[in-house]
């Protein structure tokens, strides 16, 4: 039998228990590192989260900075703690200085002592951390226009396109496209300010592709889910919604960001994308969804800033946006905490008592894990989970845990849909 959908909360203001997952991992960091998000808030001149948040939404004063070169040492002060003790510079005994370990240039220590001692596990991910570190300045062109570059019509159906491997012959030489951001104005104002040697060209290029391939995993893994429920935008125009959409999804988001789906689905009659989530930032996106049908072979996108199961009583049940074809859900991260996984409860029931074709991708084959473990107390229908062929290629750092082995955003998913199907049970009869 189908469960109720719980009431609504009264209020998504952050919380103990707070649905905001950005929340759960901006105080997490005090749990290796005592202190690391008040010398966040402190780099930003903000006195509290709610101080964080309301920036981020666009309702108080954007930080600023006097110039980019104190912009890129605010933002690389944040990393500096010992990883062998977990000390912060303020800590540190009279004449001590933090000391970048000379590799990666990623992570700090405060005696040798320390290195040595950290070296036995610092070792297994160092190179990795090295490509990090640059990818964590080189991200700025996302914010610039420089990334991600324009990409090509494909010249192979859909079907075809497994995976990286078979994208990229797609695209042509890639050179040209990465060497003019590589010479870019913006580049050299990145490396003329950042507070290391700017790497050679091969490294920025490397950079510059993990960088987009980030940005294009979340498309290509809509195109996959599309795939895997055996939609057919050719036939039909279709709705998808991102539930869970978040700032990372959001901040910077232009109405062109899911343009590649016209490549993937040439000649489609119309495809719509609604990012809904607590932690949706304000911009160009957030406008209406549509009520009838958008323009073929378009995509358009629109955003709601809510928790996804108000969306659907809001506008949904009033017909005042379209029922989805597919949900696609980004690192929902509700095994996480309590408060994450009762803020999406309410979402998981209506999913599967809609019986809606909901796609999620976590970041490792642990999160994937815990996650199949949740959506099967709840008697979800898995289709299918696994590794996933679009992967972003970009290495993700546990700020405060820099030892942990790095992560991939989407490189894992889970394919589900409408309820575990119940055996049929004979009753015992009288001979029985």
């Amino acid at each position: 039998m189908a469960s109720e959908i719980p009431a609504l909360p009264q209020s998504f203001a952050p919380g103990t228990g707070s649905v905001f997952s950005d929340q759960s991992g901006f105080y997490s960091l005090d749990a290796n590192v005592p202190g690391l998000s008040k010398v966040i808030l402190n780099k930003l001149n903000m006195k509290d989260y709610g101080e964080y948040r309301a920036a981020v939404e666009g309702k108080a004063k954007r930080v600023s900075f006097r110039n980019y070169k104190e912009m890129f040492e605010k933002m690389e002060e944040t990393f500096k703690f010992c990883t062998g003790c977990n000390k912060l510079p303020d800590h540190l005994t009279e004449g001590q200085t933090l000391k970048r370990c000379v590799k990666c240039l990623n992570v700090y220590y405060c005696t040798k002592d320390c290195q040595r001692k950290d070296w036995p596990q610092h070792k297994k991910v160092c190179k990795m951390l090295r490509l990090v570190a640059i990818d964590r300045l080189v991200e700025w062109l996302m914010f610039t226009g420089d990334l991600p570059f324009p990409t090509e019509k494909w010249s192979k159906p859909f079907a075809e396109v497994k995976n990286w491997e078979d994208w990229l012959p797609m695209q042509g030489d890639l050179t040209l496209r990465l060497d003019a951001i590589v010479s870019s104005t913006n580049m050299a104002t990145l490396w003329k300010n950042a507070s290391r040697t700017r790497p050679d060209d091969a490294d920025l290029r490397q950079s510059l592709w993990r960088l987009q391939s980030e940005f294009l995993s979340r498309v290509l893994t809509v195109g996959i889910a599309i795939q895997h429920f055996g939609l057919d935008p050719k036939s039909k125009p279709l709705t998808i919604h991102l539930a869970g959409a978040s700032h990372n999804e959001t901040m910077g988001a232009r109405l062109t960001d899911y343009d590649e789906l016209n490549h993937m689905f040439p000649g489609h009659q119309g495809i719509e994308v609604v990012m809904v989530g607590p932690e949706v930032v304000d911009g160009p996106i957030v406008r209406p969804p549509l009520t009838a049908f958008g323009p073929k072979q378009k995509v358009y996108i629109s955003a709601y800033k809510g928790l996804y199961h108000q969306f659907w009583e809001d506008l949904v049940e009033k017909e005042e946006a379209a029922k989805p074809d597919l949900v696609v859900g980004f690192h929902p991260g509700f095994h996480a905490n309590q408060g994450l996984v009762e803020g999406w409860l309410p979402t998981l029931l209506l999913l599967r008592d809609f019986n809606i074709p909901s796609f999620f991708t976590m970041y490792s084959e642990m999160e994937l894990k815990y996650s199949l473990q949740i959506l099967l107390e709840l008697e979800m229908h898995i289709r299918d989970s696994g590794a996933n062929p679009f992967t972003s290629q970009k290495p993700e750092q546990v700020q405060a845990s820099p030892n942990k082995t790095p992560v991939n955003c989407n490189s894992h998913f889970i394919c589900f849909q409408g309820l575990l199907p119940q055996e049929d049970v004979e009753e015992p009869g009288p001979d029985n």
